[in-house]
């Protein structure tokens, strides 16, 4: 058993500002649970257009509120006890609201974490 807080990850690798907001890698692959756990904050009235190739991803909403996107246009509000699940590798536009959006987010297979967005491009950010 262990014990990690977002302070110790704070001063580490696994603490990634991602272009749009922030990721507390809390658990990575290297701790061998088989998938990772992330504190993740999207700065508010912010856009990202994400995909996640290689993982899956459940996003669970703890505060703030945002708004999730699929490629046909269908708008998702999420507030806090909603969940976004990415099942089928879905490209997506993540926008923080009014207020940042806090997500504890799953994925599996679990990331090193270290891997960063790239915001730049026009086809988004994908790892």
């Amino acid at each position: 058993m262990f014990v990690r807080n977002l302070k110790s990850v704070e001063g580490s690798e696994f603490f990634v500002e991602w272009g749009n907001g922030t990721s507390h890698r809390l658990l990575t692959e290297s701790d061998a649970m088989g998938f990772t756990v992330c504190h993740t904050v999207v700065r508010a009235g912010s856009e990202s257009l994400l995909e996640y190739r290689n993982h899956l991803e459940a996003c669970y909403c703890i505060a703030g509120e945002g708004e999730v996107e699929d490629m046909r246009g269908n708008r998702f509000p999420i507030r806090p006890g909603d969940i976004y699940v990415l099942d089928e590798h879905d490209k997506h536009y993540l926008r923080g609201g009014a207020s940042d959006l806090v997500l504890v987010s799953v994925f599996n297979p679990p990331l090193k974490g270290t891997e960063q967005h790239r915001l730049d491009g026009a086809g988004g950010s994908a790892y």
